[in-house]
């Protein structure tokens, strides 16, 4: 848990969503505040498309302000006043999207904070469970939320930081609720990204919105969560190592001067580009999910991460990841490249951005015992047509051969009837493949110009 932060949250529209939150808001606001907000955005148990909103938290006494606003596209947040991180005041806001039964916010979740928290909240409490696998550390927190509003660009005013835990699926309508309202000096922080940090920067840019605005990608989620059937939601691991990039990188002092501060494990990259290339998520689940394909329909649920984890899925593991790593090489990025086979292997002296005990915490759980629809499941529509296509078409374009991620972009399009080259985050889709290295690496560290 965080000293003291503000926070605006929600939670993306999958089972695995992130953020965080607490701190020490100067002025909280009054319960009577909240309760006139709250008629203006009410709490469904069956949540709409989306919301947006934001959270504050104080110890003591411990106080959640959270403002909504149902939408069809994202959520954001909005909290109270600017606190202290250390020796800096952050303001941060949390941008995402929601759908859950009751209601309720991943950052906060994520948070951990000591229960109880109070202040009259007309919202359900929510109810948040850390480290399950291990019983002695295993603690049930309840966070009432407190107060609502509709107002976007109220949400945004003031923040530093805002923060995405968004999967990559829903960057695009993101990108256009937040443009109107950013302003120079704002951070925004999408783990982990896919090279999203680029896209939104262009989509602000050609919204006519000219804000100094740095964007930042990740190699990974800062947190592996599951929401459960009572309710609650599940913290089984974090991350140690949190390697990111900024947008452009001529920015990174000042985005990673506001991200260290929220998350102590980041690890400052070259550029953006860098960090969308260490992304866990292209290279560990498309095996996964394509050669379990025949489980994961069959059955009502299935671990990939348990039965579903065999040796020539791994060695695919292995023949993907060399792919992802001799791109990067060719790039011109260094070590460390966070070689999934780390993970695997459980090795202490490796690279990994999870603890080496992470994987049997995840099969401990039970968590990711789940029924995947390969038709709508991020592992499919983010890790596939986004990040696959992307590794792909970066590959064909540095002129890297990448014969088993062609293969698995393929297989994938094939099996839900999708052409991903065609419709996927390719090179070419993104309007990046007419440009050469030097090109590219101007591009990276100025911007768009």
């Amino acid at each position: 848990a965080l000293p003291r932060a503000r926070t605006r949250v929600a939670s993306p529209e999958e089972e695995e969503f992130s953020g965080e939150s607490s701190g020490k808001p100067e002025n909280p606001g009054s319960t009577e505040n909240g309760r006139r907000h709250a008629r203006n955005a009410p709490v469904a148990t069956n949540a709409a498309p989306g919301w947006l909103g934001t959270i504050s938290m104080s110890p003591p006494p411990r106080r959640l302000n959270v403002s909504a606003e149902r939408t069809s596209t994202s959520l954001a947040c909005r909290a109270s006043d600017a606190t202290t991180f250390g020796k800096k005041r952050v303001a941060v806001a949390c941008v995402a999207r929601a759908q859950s039964k009751p209601a309720r916010c991943a950052a906060a979740a994520a948070a951990e904070l000591p229960a109880p928290i109070s202040g009259g909240s007309p919202f359900p409490p929510h109810e948040v469970q850390a480290a399950p696998t291990c019983a002695a550390r295993s603690t049930v927190r309840g966070i009432p939320l407190s107060l609502a509003t509709t107002n976007v660009a109220e949400a945004m005013e003031g923040a530093e930081l805002i923060l995405s835990p968004l999967p990559g699926t829903t960057q695009a309508g993101l990108g256009e609720t937040i443009a109107p309202h950013l302003k120079d000096g704002q951070v925004v922080f999408i783990p982990p990204g896919t090279f999203g940090s680029y896209l939104m920067a262009r989509q602000v840019r050609d919204s006519g919105n000219r804000a100094e605005v740095a964007f930042g990608d990740a190699g990974t989620l800062p947190w592996l969560v599951r929401k459960q059937a009572d309710g609650s939601t599940r913290i089984t691991t974090r991350t140690v190592r949190l390697p990111s990039g900024i947008f452009p990188a001529r920015l990174s002092d000042h985005a990673f001067g506001l991200i260290e501060q929220v998350f102590t494990e980041t690890e400052r990259r070259r550029d953006a580009l860098d960090a969308a290339l260490l992304n866990y998520g292209p290279i560990i689940h498309p095996p996964l999910i394509l050669m379990n394909a025949g489980p994961l329909a069959h059955f009502d649920a299935w671990d990939i991460h348990n039965e579903g984890t065999q040796t020539t899925i791994r060695n695919v593991h292995n023949a993907l990841d060399a792919e992802r790593i001799a791109i990067r090489e060719a790039l011109g990025y260094g070590a460390p490249h966070f070689p999934l086979a780390d993970h695997y292997n459980r090795d202490p002296a490796g690279d990994t951005m999870y603890s080496v005990t992470s994987h049997d915490e995840l099969v401990g759980s039970s968590d990711w015992r789940e029924d995947i629809d390969l038709f709508t499941h991020r592992y499919m529509l983010e890790d596939i047509a986004l990040g696959l296509a992307l590794l792909v078409s970066l590959g064909d374009w540095a002129g890297v051969p990448c014969p088993v991620a062609t293969g698995l972009l393929a297989i994938g399009g094939a099996a839900i009837g999708k052409d991903f080259r065609a419709t996927g985050r390719t090179w070419e889709n993104i309007g990046l493949a007419g440009l050469g290295q030097g090109e590219l690496r101007t591009l990276l560290d100025e911007g768009i110009s």
